[in-house]
């Protein structure tokens, strides 16, 4: 198929839809693009899987949500919904980093049928802390950013990365290239203060409902800091069976190699229940 899109509710998302064999689903994370889950990497396609990636509302070549609240875990797992509904996928295997991991546990708890096998990358919600005003400032304070002064306004708000001297300047460059990809910037903000306000479950506790082959990868705090390891190690250890991938001592984030994790992401497929 190639590019394409498909359309809920008056929102169009944009996706690609390449190869053939088992369906795999990427999902990114807030602020980023359908490009930044495996990125760039082809060897899902090339090893036998059809995979979809597509660009979260509001991000990258989709629609702004009608309402500027819309960006919510219900929201993002009804368009989810819809990808799958309008391709013809009855089951996939769902891969998602952060928001578009929340979103797949999202669709796993709300309808388990669809959900063929899990890889859950670099978790962030804690139900725990959700609600903390402070952590909430500091996204309103993004999303003013870029609102008013766009990706220098971003990165002002941001500030210092947290991390190691070696990643720092990558780790800006990246944030650059992710926000100057998107058609709507505005709607980054919308999502930058509406997505983090949103719970996807209530408590941990309710993973254990899911019963399908699950991976969950959690990068180290020093290279990831917003995305606690101890959080990762949570959700695998709240869901049965789950397997957890860390990151080896002295490499990058597996979340960070495209080439590892779809070894990852294939190793959980030839696992899943599809068909």
């Amino acid at each position: 198929m190639g590019e394409g899109s498909i359309e809920r509710a008056g929102v169009r998302l944009a996706l690609d839809d390449a190869g053939d064999g088992i369906p795999v689903v990427l999902l990114h994370g807030l602020t980023a693009t359908r490009r930044y889950v495996v990125m760039g990497s082809r060897s899902l396609e090339r090893s036998g899987h059809r995979v979809v990636a597509y660009d979260a509302r509001g991000h990258g070549q989709s629609a702004p949500a009608p309402d500027p609240t819309a960006y919510g875990y219900e929201d993002l797992g009804r368009d989810l919904l819809a990808v799958l509904d309008g391709l013809g996928i009855e089951r996939a295997v769902l891969a998602g980093a952060s928001m578009g991991a929340h979103t797949l546990l999202w669709l796993a708890l709300n309808a388990p049928r669809r959900t063929g096998g899990l890889v859950v990358i670099t978790p962030a919600y804690d139900p725990a802390t959700n609600d903390d005003l402070r952590r909430l400032e500091r996204w309103d304070a993004l999303a003013d950013g870029l609102e008013r002064r766009g990706i220098e306004g971003f990165l002002a708000a941001y500030g210092d990365p947290n991390v190691p001297d070696a990643l720092h300047d990558s780790v800006i460059t990246v944030i650059r290239q992710r926000l100057s990809l998107h058609e709507h910037p505005g709607a980054v903000a919308d999502a930058l203060r509406a997505v983090p306000r949103s719970r996807p479950f209530g408590e941990l506790s309710e993973l254990g409902a899911i019963d399908v082959p699950v991976t969950v990868v959690a990068s180290n705090d020093a290279a990831d800091p917003g995305h606690p390891q101890e959080i990762g190690e949570a959700y695998a250890a709240a869901i049965p069976g789950a397997r957890l991938v860390l990151d080896e001592p002295g490499r990058s984030p597996v979340a960070w190699q495209g080439s590892q994790l779809s070894k990852v992401i294939a190793e959980l497929a030839a696992r899943a229940e599809i068909g």
